[in-house]
Order: C-alpha cells, then structure tokens, then sequence
C-alpha cells in the first residue's frame, strides 16, 4: 500500500510541477495547436501537456515498482517511450495516420511477444474459453490497437480523455489493490496521480493539451490494466472477476464503442475513418449547449456507470453483461442524436464586422439582405 500512495504523490508533483515549465517553452519556441475550422478551442494552446504525463508515469513507476520481480514492466515502460516519440513529433511536426498507426503495431507487439501480454481465455464470453495461440495473440494486439486510438479520438474536449483515463486507472487500481496485486495497483495509481495534476491545466478554461503524446500513452497504459484485468481476473481471491471480459470492456465502453460507431459510420459513407465530423458523443453533448466541463464530468461518470454496471451484472456472465452494456450505450445515443439542436452557420454583419455566428435550429431568426456600398452583399441577423 505505501508504493501506491508514493507512487501517486510522485506522479502528481512530477506533472504538476512539469506543467508551467512547458507552457513557458511552448509560449517561447511557439509550439501550439493553431485553432481552425476542425478544432473547436479558439485561441492556440500548446498540446504538449502528455510530456508532464509521461515524465510523471515514468519516474513514479521507476520509483516505486521492482523491475527484477516484475520484468515485464521493462516492456511496459519500452511501449511507453514508443508513444511518446511518436507523439511529440506528431505534436510538433505532424505526421501521417499510417505511420502513427505502424508506430502503435509496433509497440502493441513489444507488449505481446515481450511483456507477454496475452488474452488467452474469453473467460465463457459466448460460450468460448481458451482459445489457440494465435487467434490469442491476433486478438490481443487488436484489442491494444484499438483501445489506444479510442483514446487518442476521444480527446475533443478539455478533460474529455484525462477524466475517463482517471476513472479506468482508478476502478482497475482499487480491484488490483483488493487483490493484493501491488505492481499493476501501483501503475495505475501512478497514472491516476499524474492525470489528476494534469487536469487542474485541462479543464476548461484549458490552459494545455494533452496532445497524441498524451492520448496514445493513455490508450498504451488503459489497455495493459485492462488486459491484465481480462486474464487473472477470475483467479483472484479477495474480490474475483469472474465475468472479467465484461468487467473489462465496461470500463472503456464508452471511448471503445464511441470509436467504432463513428468508424462504422465513416466507412459506410464511403470516407476515411480518419475524416473529421460531429458524430462522437462528445459533440452531441456539445450541441445541447454543455460546457466542456460539464460534458467531461458527464462523459466520466458515464464510464464510472458502466465498470459498476459491469461489477453487478457479473453473475449473469459476460455475454448478457455485455448486451446489456451495449443496448444502454446505443439506446442513450440513439435518445441523444434524435434530440440534439442541429446548428446552422450564417455570416453575419454587426456594427459594420462580419463575422460567423452559430445559429440552433430552435431559434427563429430572420434574415435580411443589405447591401453595402463598399463590399458588396452581406447578410445580418435581425
């Protein structure tokens, strides 16, 4: 207990303190993430706020995880480094979604075939148990992949992707921790310390970003727990998680399904999963006037919802948890999307400026036509 509370404390001061220090630089080198017609921040903001993250996370689990016990954090810690070199440069330099995605397989199969982590039973998960090697290893590198650009897309929001990260960090710690399964509880809870400090900077008014740097480490870290959770899950005493495939699945259901649904839909309208829209559920929260701090906190107690849901629904096992975890999930952004306001762009004048304005179809707006003798047409809202 006394690694975890060390390690947490610090996590913390190691972000929080990390924070100032590169705001200031990215302020002097201007290093920020330049608002345009995709982002929804107005004013540029540096994203390199996943630095303090990373320097928090790493320097706590140094510190307070024994590497000779547990060799496999070395590995851990190797996919860790991965993410955050990839993320920099794709912070500051930009690079392309094929070579982010060959950087994320590369250190997903480090985690497999070096830090063995491997799902090698469905645990009952439609009538399925032990599966072969293979299909094992095929699934598990999958299952990394997927969880970790969950993350990386869900960061739309200040405090969006470092509050759900805090809700899994702590839900999968608390269980590892009853179970006596210090190292992984103090992993968590060193990123939990560190995603704390960093979310003071982040919420709105944000006064950084995360940036892929932080968003990819996030997905790297959540998928170890998770997986870990998924495997010796019903070997535990203390509090076994017999249906573990569902435990773990409610615990990202939210970024996880949120991602796929939004792919789903790219795919079928013939664009790249990649392409910029408004269909994650982030921006349907948006759209009904919610702050950015409001649908954090919302989003994040919807995640603390389903590992809860997941926890009670156990005896029933995985497949029904599981259902049931889905049909809620849709049903909420099925009630969500046939009620949201839609939102109509005018180009307004107003005391001699034009500008843009945001207009919701629940308002009744007239507009007239002017014209000036200088520019020509414009449009003004009455």
């Amino acid at each position: 207990m006394d690694q975890i509370i060390i390690g947490w404390i610090v996590a913390f001061f190691i972000t929080f303190y990390s924070m100032p220090v590169i705001i200031q630089i990215a302020e002097d080198k201007k290093l920020y993430d330049i608002p345009d017609e995709r982002k929804i921040h107005k004013n540029p903001i540096s994203s390199l706020g996943g630095i303090g993250i990373f320097a928090g996370l790493i320097v706590s689990c140094l510190l307070t995880i024994s590497f000779s016990i547990n060799s496999e954090f070395q590995y851990y810690l190797l996919s860790f480094l991965i993410m955050f070199f990839l993320g920099v440069k794709d912070d500051i330099l930009v690079i392309s979604a094929h070579k982010k995605f060959i950087g994320q397989l590369f250190a997903a199969v480090i985690l497999v075939f070096k830090g063995n982590l491997v799902i090698t039973s469905m645990h009952g998960f439609m009538g399925v148990t032990q599966i072969d090697q293979s299909v094992a290893i095929l699934l598990s590198i999958f299952t990394i992949l997927v969880i970790i650009n969950a993350f990386n897309l869900i960061d739309g929001v200040d405090g969006l992707a470092g509050t759900v990260a805090s809700v899994t960090a702590i839900v999968v710690g608390v269980i590892f921790a009853i179970n006596k399964d210090w190292p992984y509880a103090t992993m968590a809870f060193c990123l939990a310390g560190a995603l704390a400090s960093f979310l003071i900077y982040n919420y709105q008014p944000a006064r950084i970003f995360m940036g892929d740097t932080g968003s990819m480490l996030l997905g790297t870290a959540c998928a170890i727990l998770v997986i870990r959770l998924i495997e010796l899950g019903p070997t535990y005493t203390t509090l076994p998680i017999s249906a573990s495939p569902a435990m773990g699945f409610g615990i990202v259901l939210i970024p996880l399904l949120d991602t796929l649904r939004v792919f789903a839909l790219r795919i079928l309208k013939r664009r790249s999963p990649f392409s910029p829209d408004r269909n994650h559920l982030h921006h349907f929260l948006l759209d009904r006037g919610l702050n950015h701090r409001t649908v954090a906190i919302l989003i994040g107690a919807g995640s603390l919802f389903f590992a809860l849901l997941a926890l009670i629904l156990q005896p029933l096992g995985s497949t029904i948890s599981i259902g049931i975890q889905v049909v809620i999930f849709f049903a909420t952004i099925y009630t969500l999307y046939i009620t949201k306001t839609r939102i109509v762009m005018r180009v307004v004048k107003r005391n001699g400026i034009t500008e843009t304005k945001i207009i919701t179809e629940r308002k009744t707006v007239k507009l007239v036509s002017l014209f000036s003798k200088e520019k020509g047409r414009v449009v003004e809202e009455n």
